[in-house]
Parts: C-alpha cells; sequence; structure tokens
C-alpha cells in the first residue's frame, strides 16, 4: 500500500500533518490514536475490562451483608 510513497512524499505528509494540527497537538493525538487502537485490538479478541478493575484501588468495599450495614439503625 505504501510502497510507492518516496521519501520526498512522506517528508510533505509529515509538514502538512504538522502545520494542520500543530506541534503541541501531536503527541496527545498519537497517545489517541494508541489507546483507539489498543481498545480495537482488545475488542477484537474478546478481552474486556471487568468493572472491579477500571475503578480506583484505594476504595475500601462495601459490605455485601445488609444486615452488617448499621446506617440504617435508628442511633439511640
Amino acid at each position: 500500500m505504501f510502497a510507492n510513497l518516496h521519501l520526498y512524499e512522506i517528508i510533505l505528509i509529515v509538514v502538512i500533518i504538522v502545520i494542520v494540527f500543530g506541534g503541541k497537538r501531536l503527541p496527545e493525538l498519537g497517545k489517541g490514536l494508541g489507546k483507539g487502537l489498543r481498545n480495537f485490538r482488545k475488542g477484537l479478541s474478546g478481552q474486556e475490562d471487568s468493572p472491579e478493575d477500571s475503578g480506583p484501588k484505594d476504595r475500601p468495599s462495601q459490605p455485601s451483608d445488609p444486615a452488617k450495614n448499621n446506617s440504617d439503625k435508628p442511633k439511640a
């Protein structure tokens, strides 16, 4: 597909991209493109993030038994 592109054509394409997006936005665009490709590949392979993995690690877990939760009881 890109076998017919020569050095001058590649340099011209890079210069146009830098002019259009600017030098400061190129790292952000590259980072976003990389994350998008990574998520696409994970989607194709069938891997999905579980909700437990995407949350913050330092948050304490909530009790699963409502009887252990004393917040519903009136205070005496």
